[in-house]
Order: C-alpha cells, then sequence, then structure tokens
C-alpha cells in the first residue's frame, strides 16, 4: 500500500533524475495463496518474525537478494547503499534511459543477474529504500525454469550466454568489468 507514492517522493527526495541510482524495493514472500497484505512496515516486520513471510528466496536462492542486507533494512530509516555481489537481483527502480535488459536472457535465467551486473558496470549506485517493500505470491512454475532444470542443453546454452555476455562487458567496460568475470570463476 502506497509504494507507489513512496516511490515518486524517493524519486524528487534522491534527485534520481540527475544520478545514475537504482532504488532497491526489497523482496518478500509467502507460502500462502491468501495473506493479509501488510500495511506498513512494522506490520511487515510483525509477520516476518510470527514466520508467516520470510525474505525473497532465502531458502532457494539466497544470493539472489542478500545484498540488500535485510538485517540494517529492518531498522533502516533512510535509503543505504549496498554494494553489487555476484547473482544479485534485486527488483530495482531505475530512469527510463538506463541499459535496456539483455535480450538474450528470455525465459529462466540471468535476467535480472545480467541487468544489475551492467548498471555497476556504468557505476549506478545500488540504494536500498527503507520503507518499501513487495511480496511475491506463490504460483505454479514457469515452463521456463523447469526446462533450466530438467535439460541439460538449456543450462549448457544459458553458459554460453553468459560467457559472451562476459566478453561483452568486458569489451564495454574494460578492466573494470573483470571483477564479474573474476565473481564468476570464483563460485
Amino acid at each position: 500500500y502506497g509504494l507507489y507514492d513512496y516511490l515518486r517522493s524517493s524519486i524528487q527526495q534522491l534527485e534520481l533524475p540527475q544520478r545514475k541510482a537504482a532504488l532497491i524495493v526489497p523482496a518478500f514472500e509467502t507460502l500462502h495463496y491468501r495473506l493479509t497484505f501488510p500495511k506498513s512496515k512494522a506490520e511487515l516486520l510483525s509477520m516476518l518474525d510470527m514466520g508467516s513471510l520470510y525474505t525473497f528466496r532465502y531458502h532457494v536462492w539466497p544470493k539472489g537478494h542478500a545484498p540488500t542486507d535485510y538485517a540494517k533494512w529492518r531498522t533502516a530509516t533512510v535509503p543505504y547503499r549496498v554494494a553489487w555481489q555476484p547473482d544479485f537481483e534485486p527488483y530495482v527502480v531505475v530512469r527510463r534511459d538506463c541499459p535496456k535488459y539483455d535480450q538474450r536472457f528470455v525465459g529462466f535465467g540471468w535476467n535480472k543477474v545480467s541487468h544489475i551486473m551492467e548498471l555497476d558496470a556504468q557505476e549506478y549506485e545500488l540504494l536500498v529504500l527503507p520503507n518499501a517493500f513487495m511480496i511475491h505470491m506463490p504460483h505454479a512454475p514457469s515452463f521456463d525454469i523447469s526446462k533450466f532444470r530438467l535439460s541439460a542443453g538449456y543450462r549448457g546454452c544459458l553458459q554460453t550466454l553468459r560467457e559472451e555476455f562476459h566478453q561483452d562487458l568486458s569489451r564495454r567496460y574494460g578492466a573494470a568489468a573483470l571483477k564479474y568475470l573474476t565473481a564468476e570463476r570464483s563460485l
């Protein structure tokens, strides 16, 4: 509730039109198909403490959202900056003129990861909003995630696309992009 208005005021207060920043909206999830949506951060924290909400994908893919630093978010009252980490895929609000999603990554796998990586390569600030949140509701698995899980060919193609993406980043951003390749190889 009120996210749109909060985002609009945050965009103005943080002077987003004049700076390269990605506003991170912390993501949570529920395993319940019916949920009374929290009307405030305080209500969300209570639901989190009671176990009816969880930080997004913490049990499946913690690397995807861990850099959001949910422990810090709990008590934050002002936006705070986080650093890019491998496999970070937060939900963000960005200016229209930001890099577009790489069209190689359709279906399941690496669309958000590659986008955040490119934003970082372009020196976007990654700012977590202290009073924003979204909740992912349960749904049936997508057709594409089923293909990813069942097909070694699909996973192999995705790995090839990831390698091409790294090469393209290196060509566009030079030595600064080496950290992404180094991070990928250390995983």
